[in-house]
């Protein structure tokens, strides 16, 4: 089972992350996701990031967008917002991540178009609530993380900085793309569409629902070292290479850390010897261990970790992660060539069904690169495509 929605056709007018992500996800469990963008420019996604590319043909915009074809259409002109209905009122499912109203102003909202196509579930994305008091802000994945709590459980007060990757654009894509397949799953009850609306903010909260429950069941305000502490995972430099452990609440971990430490008088100070201890005195434990680790090549404490059965892994780099032979073993990275751009590397999803993957994935789009195809399949001729053309509507 390689294309389980095999014949379900997505619209995404999506950008950057959070509802290519959504669409994506779709398209990789095997629907048909067209992506509408703006004549000339698309996604902006297309001229952005740090893996540079081909013009149009970034690494960010590749990440996010394979799977696709591609219809350049002005959604700000009647004509194209006329275009846009025909393909809705032939889709399953509309995938939009603009700000709140402007679908609406367009004539393409869930109310306008669900009076074509009542069978179609209409997803929308956004930063904040549509009726809600920030409905006018803009909102990136920084606001995202920022608002819903996430980063305040990275963020160092003494170095206030952002670190690492996206996480909230992700994260709403991904609780995105499953509403979307509930609803799916109900119109086969029901013969109804209905309207899947998120945002960055309770997307992110929903996404660790324990901090919140610490603090209205606990009292617990959880800060960036909170979780390390009860659950006991710590990274360290090794001579030549970061290492990470989770010895957890398991205590024969907890032993087998001390055994490849070869250190049984940390377990016999009353600081760190039982759990609650270690808890409580977590940074001078990590301050007892960061000397200890420093002296062996992470080769070496991996073995002797792995000896004693305590979990742990090297800090990989991205390269590292990609040649790591548990990768290698998924089989999740493909080569794959575009006919304009050339070669590049791909990846496959996550989820293996029925022990396979996505089968012959299709490389992202070049702005555009379907809109004929795709329009004709709609019922335009040659020449209704081709005046469009000529009024840069397409």
């Amino acid at each position: 089972m390689t294309s389980p929605l095999k014949g379900v056709r997505v619209l995404e007018v999506a950008q950057f992350i959070a509802g290519p992500y959504a669409g994506m996800q779709l398209a990789d469990l095997g629907a048909e996701v067209v992506k509408i963008e703006r004549p000339g420019t698309g996604d902006p996604f297309r001229v952005f990031g740090a893996g540079g590319g081909a013009q149009g043909y970034s690494s960010n915009f590749t990440a996010f967008n394979r799977n696709k074809r591609s219809v350049a259409l002005d959604l700000a002109a009647p004509r194209g917002q006329a275009v846009f209905r025909r393909l809705a009122n032939q889709a399953d499912i509309v995938v939009e991540n603009f700000r709140a109203g402007v679908m609406r102003r367009h004539g393409l909202d869930y109310e306008a178009l669900r009076a074509l196509n009542p069978r179609l579930i209409y997803c929308s994305i956004d930063g904040f609530s549509a009726d809600g008091p920030f409905r006018d802000q803009p909102a990136y994945d920084t606001i995202g993380q920022a608002r819903s709590g996430i980063l305040g459980m990275f963020v160092e007060a003494e170095d206030p900085r952002m670190r690492g990757p996206t996480i909230s654009d992700q994260i709403t894509g991904m609780q995105a793309s499953n509403a979307v397949l509930g609803a799916l799953f109900e119109r086969e009850r029901s013969g109804k569409g209905a309207l899947v609306e998120i945002t960055l903010l309770e997307a992110s909260m929903y996404f660790m629902p324990d901090s919140f429950t610490a603090y209205t069941q606990g009292g617990v305000v959880m800060g960036p070292q909170t979780r390390a502490a009860i659950s006991m995972a710590f990274t360290f430099a090794c001579a030549d290479g970061l290492i990470a452990l989770h010895p957890s609440s398991t205590e024969k971990f907890w032993r087998g850390l001390l055994a490849a430490l070869e250190r049984p008088d940390i377990g016999a100070d009353p600081r760190f010897s039982d759990r609650p201890a270690r808890i409580k005195n977590f940074q001078a434990l990590i301050e007892v261990l960061r000397p200890i680790f420093a002296v062996r090549s992470r080769s070496d404490w991996m073995e002797r970790l792995a000896a004693q059965d305590v979990p742990s892994a090297p800090v990989h780099s991205i390269p590292e992660a990609m040649d790591d032979p548990e990768v290698k073993h998924l089989g999740l990275f493909y080569p794959y060539e575009h006919p304009r751009f050339g070669r590049f590397t791909g990846m496959h999803r996550s989820a293996r069904i029925d022990g396979e993957r996505e089968t012959a994935p299709m490389p992202p789009p070049a702005l555009g690169e379907h809109t004929d195809a795709i329009l004709s399949e709609v019922g335009l001729s040659a020449g209704e495509i081709a005046e469009l053309r000529r009024a840069g509507i397409v």
